[in-house]
Order: structure tokens, then C-alpha cells, then sequence
């Protein structure tokens, strides 16, 4: 471990006078220690050069694979507090929800399981658990994903939201056929909340979304009326910033916790899982 240690050193300074400084060793103990590293592989590493060090094409082929191990080794032992290792959890989730909902509760989380470092990525709903690396993803939908566990955490109702300036002129839901209704990626919606509403759909022209966060933030603009889910969005209304002009709700859809069935469940995993979905139970009870 010494040699390779002054290998890698003296490869990245191309000294061992500069490397000897970093290990807290002399000059001469890097070239002995790399002398020895030869010796065992029977190749020469360095050559001399007029200005000090040069990697022959062993030392060039071998650099790569050592700097890649110590690399390795530090990130595990820097894992390392208070005798325990920290874990790592990675989980993807659409933006709507991060922001509506789970980033207020992550800081509960966090103190309550600070060995587990969360890392969060926001997204569409369009997800690749394998191909990101996700151990979780938060998803809207019906649950039913090809592959997956699917755990349902927040039923989503929605309801038209706007800018109150834009609500002071709604009253009834005829009064949107004259507004521009902003639209989601997802097709169909508008037309099941004016079914629930018992109201004619207008001829729909407004802008498309990829996302309610942005939905949400054009509404609150003044850019038209969104039709947005009403538990995910309570702080804005309570900031005045969005509105909720008409008592109708409907059911589109919920948020749901899903993994691939083929992973293996790992502390960090089964820890979040289970502080997830007590935390969505107490949601459920408050709004029963």
C-alpha cells in the first residue's frame, strides 16, 4: 500500500520531492518505496527527464487504475462518524411534489436519521430508476408501473387556481370560458373537472406545461387559470399568491412511492420508506 501510495504521489507531481512534502516523507523514501512498486511488477515506472519526471508507458497504464482506487477508499472512509457509516439515499421526484410537500418534512427526516444523507432530483414524472440510479421515485399517476413497487402516499384533487385579481372575476365555471385556461402535458384533464362541474369544456388554446410547478407559477402571473392539485399548493393560497375561485374538485391521480421490485432494500431505504409514509398517513387523518 506505501509504494503504491508514493506511486500515485510522485505520478501526479511528477516529483518525488513534491510528493515526499504531501506524504510527509523524504524524497528518498518516495524513491524507495517506488523502486520497490518496480521491482514487484518488474517495469520501470519513471524516466528522467531534463526537467525531472516523465510516466513511462507502464507508470501512464497504471496511474489511472491506482488514482481510481484511492478514490474509491477516501469516499468510503469519509462515510466514516462517530464509528458509523454514513449512508447515502438517492430519490427522484416530481417537482410538484418537492415543492408542495416533501421538502418542508425533509429537515424531520434528516434529524431524526442524520447518518442517512438524502439526495434529491426533481423531474416531469418521466423517470429511469435504473438509468439515474434512483433508489426511489415519486411519481403521479394510477401506481401502476411495469417493474415496480408502488406505495400510494398523497391523493391529489384538483381545482382550478388563479391570481386573485384573475378570481375576482370568476364566479360561476362558465366565466372560464373566457379566460385562457393553462394546460398540462397530461391530456384530458380540464375536460373531467367541467364534467364534475357540470359545465360545458370551452375550446381549449391555452399554453402546455411540463410540470404544476410551472402551471402554478404562470397562474400566479396572471397568466390565466391552472388547474392545479389543492393539497400541494395550500401555501400558496394561504400567501395570497394563488386562489381557489369554485368549491369542485376532482380526482386525477395520486402520488405514489415506487422502487424497483428487483433492488434490494437497503437500510437508508427501508428508514425513508417507513418515515414517508407516516408522514402521508398524517396528511390523510388531518384532511379526513
Amino acid at each position: 500500500m506505501n509504494a503504491l501510495r508514493s506511486f500515485e504521489a510522485a505520478a501526479r507531481h511528477l516529483s518525488f520531492t513534491k510528493a515526499g512534502l504531501e506524504l510527509r516523507v523524504s524524497q528518498a523514501a518516495v524513491s524507495q518505496q517506488v523502486r520497490i512498486l518496480e521491482d514487484s511488477l518488474g517495469a520501470k515506472l519513471f524516466r528522467r527527464v531534463p526537467r525531472g519526471l516523465a510516466l513511462t508507458d507502464e507508470g501512464e497504464a497504471l496511474l489511472p487504475a491506482i488514482s481510481d482506487a484511492f478514490s474509491r477508499i477516501n469516499q468510503v472512509l469519509d462515510r466514516f462518524e462517530n464509528g458509523r457509516m454514513r449512508e447515502m439515499l438517492t430519490v427522484g421526484t416530481v417537482g410538484t411534489f418537492a415543492s408542495g410537500w416533501l421538502l418542508q418534512r425533509l429537515g424531520d427526516f434528516g434529524r431524526l436519521h442524520p447518518h442517512i444523507d438524502v439526495r434529491v432530483f426533481a423531474n416531469n414524472n418521466r423517470v429511469d430508476l435504473v438509468g439515474e440510479g434512483l433508489d426511489y421515485a415519486i411519481r403521479f399517476g394510477d401506481g401502476a408501473w411495469h417493474g415496480t413497487n408502488a406505495e400510494r402516499l398523497v391523493d391529489a384533487l384538483f381545482t382550478p387556481m388563479c391570481a386573485p385579481a384573475v378570481g375576482k372575476r370568476l364566479s360561476s365555471p362558465l366565466d372560464l370560458h373566457r379566460e385562457v385556461l393553462l394546460r398540462s402535458y397530461r391530456p384530458g384533464e380540464w375536460a373531467r373537472w367541467f364534467e364534475a362541474a357540470n359545465c360545458e369544456q370551452p375550446r381549449m388554446t391555452g399554453p402546455i406545461f411540463d410540470s404544476s410547478v410551472s402551471l402554478a407559477h404562470a397562474a400566479a402571473q396572471g397568466g390565466g387559470v391552472a388547474l392545479l392539485p389543492v393539497a400541494l399548493f395550500a401555501d400558496d393560497v394561504s400567501r395570497k399568491r394563488l386562489m381557489c375561485p369554485y368549491d369542485t374538485q376532482v380526482y386525477l391521480g395520486s402520488y405514489w412511492l415506487t422502487s424497483l421490485k428487483s433492488k434490494r432494500v437497503s437500510p437508508a431505504m427501508q428508514a425513508f420508506r417507513d418515515w414517508l409514509l407516516a408522514e402521508s398517513k398524517k396528511g390523510r387523518r388531518r384532511n379526513a
